[in-house]
């Protein structure tokens, strides 16, 4: 990406998101004010975390499905984030694990709030999602495929489910039920509404289910910030209506220092606080050593992809599989081993001074 090109999309997305913002007074709940947005990032530290899922787990499913919760393990990793300092952690639910067990699928949840608050975390969760495998079946999960990346992660509502409109009554009901249990509960940092929309060549197709998954949180309208992350400059329309009705402003970015950076600036014109929901990707040269100082530097909050090495496989790369399952070169993310010790010792030491543990 060149940086002209995401000033151009900055001004093109503003100008939209100007548009949305109008339409949106009409609708139910209101996107709160940059004080009040301001004022809710000012009561916390310095958010600091991972996109967590335990290291047992190859998806969201086996992460929340009632035969393969394991309050143990979580409570074992989420230790490892306390004692560097991690005060948030970024979790994905799956709207067919509601659908499965609904009252077993919330009281997973808060048996899961439960835990992270012991350990001084407070988590944000993401309800929908467009990356990887485009179908789910409930039960049984796949075991990972050796050497490759997320390999059994899993799209919600998946493809074609996504634009079927017989499948939204249920999902309505998924994401009011999880936002009406825990509106008011501290415990919750932040609501994600979906992750990436637009991504699996989606691209606008996306634009019905997410402006009805806005509509459904804003209509229970929930003590917690709302967002859904930035993460394609070319995705323009998806961009604004994004922009629009986030509280606080969240993004991925997975480029060296000072394209990163870039991004920071530009969407700091926004005038609401930020997050980086995703970053650090070794082989992209965006690493805690260059970066996280800089979102330090920038008071935008710090969560990077990728925590225990475990069955999602992503120490490996997106793009470069390794069929004999041999370690990488350098791994693409994670930052424990599955015993707890750090992948790079002088990564969890800086995490840890950045923290002030």
């Amino acid at each position: 990406m060149k940086t002209k090109n995401y000033f151009f999309a900055l001004i093109f997305t503003f100008t939209l998101a100007s548009g949305y913002a109008q339409k949106a007074k009409k609708q139910p709940g209101t996107v709160w004010p940059v004080e009040k947005a301001d004022t809710w990032y000012k009561a916390h530290k310095w958010l600091t975390g991972a996109n967590y899922i335990p290291s047992n787990a190859i998806n969201q499913l086996e992460m929340w499905q009632a035969d393969t919760f394991s309050p143990d393990l979580i409570d074992k990793e989420l230790g490892w984030a306390e004692n560097i300092g991690f005060n948030t952690m970024r979790v994905f639910l799956h709207s067919q694990a509601y659908k499965q067990d609904p009252e077993g699928f919330l009281k997973r949840m808060d048996q899961f709030l439960a835990i992270a608050e012991k350990h001084k975390i407070t988590p944000l969760f993401v309800f929908f999602d467009d990356c990887w495998n485009k179908t789910n079946t409930i039960g049984k999960q796949p075991a990972p495929k050796t050497g490759v990346h997320n390999s059994g992660w899993l799209q919600d509502p998946g493809d074609p489910a996504y634009k079927e409109e017989a499948n939204f009554p249920d999902l309505e009901k998924y994401v009011k039920a999880v936002l009406t249990r825990f509106a008011q509960d501290k415990r919750v940092l932040l609501w994600d509404l979906y992750n990436e929309p637009g991504n699996s060549g989606k691209n606008e197709g996306t634009i019905l289910l997410l402006t009805k998954t806005i509509a459904w949180a804003r209509s229970v309208n929930p003590d917690q910030p709302i967002s859904i992350g930035l993460w394609s400059w070319g995705l323009e329309k998806l961009n604004a209506l994004q922009l629009s009705n986030s509280d606080v402003v969240t993004y991925h970015d997975y480029e060296e220092p000072q394209w990163h950076e870039r991004v920071i600036q530009l969407l700091k014109a926004s005038g609401r606080p930020l997050i980086c929901t995703e970053y650090m990707a070794r082989g992209r040269n965006s690493r805690f050593s260059n970066i996280l100082p800089l979102l330090k530097k920038e008071n935008v909050g710090a969560i990077n992809w990728g925590f225990a090495a475990g069955k999602t496989n992503t120490k490996y790369a997106w793009d470069t599989p390794l069929a004999d399952g041999s370690e990488p070169v350098e791994w693409f993310h994670e930052i424990f081993n599955p015993d707890g010790t750090p992948y790079r010792r002088d990564e969890t030491e800086l995490i840890r001074k950045l923290n002030s543990k």
